[in-house]
């Protein structure tokens, strides 16, 4: 594989379907995506590996959202990690690229040399879905269970959505020889497609979160179980990609499934943040809810998570009592 095809399926999704097992996924590659997201923290290795799992799972789950539909995956916790977000938007026209991004919060006194997901503890894991104004969004949640941000997804949907689904990640920093370091990330998700099992209307099951196997009858439990069988067969290099492009992958793993691909969806990294946005956000304030937001030096800031942006604003000019004047 050369550099320019390596280059061509970074940050992207590849979408397909297995013809023979009424199986969809999608193959995800990031490399980019992943350096826009986390160039702009700090954060410890931990934090960084959770963030980047996120930011995978956003991109395989997000690319079945409309044009300008905004997909956001969420994790509040009560351990060391606080809350991870992400956000994917849709492209804007048929053919752009989708935009991600994503941070964490977390208490680093609590920190520990545990593996990345035991430093969540307690919480939930929930996506969000905004089909655009004028439309109600739609959220579900599920408790943190499994070992991985990736379980828990897989339990969402199994849950919430009553689809048999799979994830097979792959994540780190890049130490190939004349590169510099760098985060970078791949993946497979499938997702069995029948309808929801009799098991689901009896109440039945493993157990109160859902998995895969509650959702299967016996007529495609074979066809799932063979298809997972077959993923447990990939390599964590295979996902991420240096060498292997996805279409390779896919016949190396599901050549008798007869797999179908469809056209890719390029990713970048993107914030919608802008001082229009603060602004707004602060038009629902009195003077005087603005003048307790005033720093000594007499201006009112304000931080984007997401991408580092700071904002510097005259107190003057914002809150729904500014002067027009001053506001222009």
């Amino acid at each position: 594989m050369t550099l320019g095809h390596q280059i061509a399926w970074d940050d992207t999704v590849l979408p397909f379907q297995l013809d023979t097992s009424d199986i969809r996924g999608r193959v995800a590659r990031l490399d980019g995506v992943l350096d826009g997201v986390l160039k702009q923290h700090n954060y410890p290795p931990a934090i960084e590996a959770l963030v980047a799992e996120m930011a995978l799972l956003t991109a395989l789950i997000g690319q079945t959202v409309k044009l300008r539909w905004k997909l956001s995956l969420q994790v509040q916790a009560k351990g060391a990690v606080r809350m991870i977000a992400t956000d994917y938007y849709g492209p804007e026209k048929e053919g752009e690229p989708a935009r991600i991004r994503a941070y964490a919060t977390y208490d680093a006194d609590l920190l520990t040399d545990a593996a990345p997901f035991d430093q969540i503890g307690e919480g939930y894991f929930a996506i969000m879905i905004d089909q655009g104004k004028g439309m109600q969004p739609y959220q579900g949640i599920t408790p943190l269970d499994g070992g991985s941000l990736a379980a828990c997804a897989a339990a969402y949907f199994a849950q919430s959505e009553q689809l048999p689904t799979r994830f097979a990640l792959s994540y780190g920093k890049s130490t190939q020889p004349g590169v510099s370091e760098h985060w970078r990330a791949g993946g497979i998700m499938v997702q069995h497609m029948p309808k929801a099992s009799p098991l689901m209307a009896k109440g039945e099951g493993s157990g109160d979160v859902l998995q895969a196997s509650d959702l299967l009858e016996h007529d495609t439990e074979e066809n799932w179980n063979r298809v997972n069988v077959l993923m447990d067969t990939v390599e964590e290099m295979e996902l991420i990609g240096p060498t292997v492009p996805p279409n390779d992958l896919l016949v190396r793993l599901f050549h008798d499934e007869q797999p179908r691909v469809y056209d890719t969806q390029p990713i970048r990294f993107g914030c919608t943040c802008s001082e229009d946005r603060v602004r707004q956000s602060l038009s629902i304030y009195s003077a005087g809810d603005i003048a307790t937001m005033t720093t000594e030096d007499g201006r009112v800031t304000a931080d984007c998570q997401f991408c580092g942006a700071h904002y510097d604003l005259d107190p003057a000019t914002v809150g729904f009592e500014a002067e027009k004047d001053a506001r222009d």
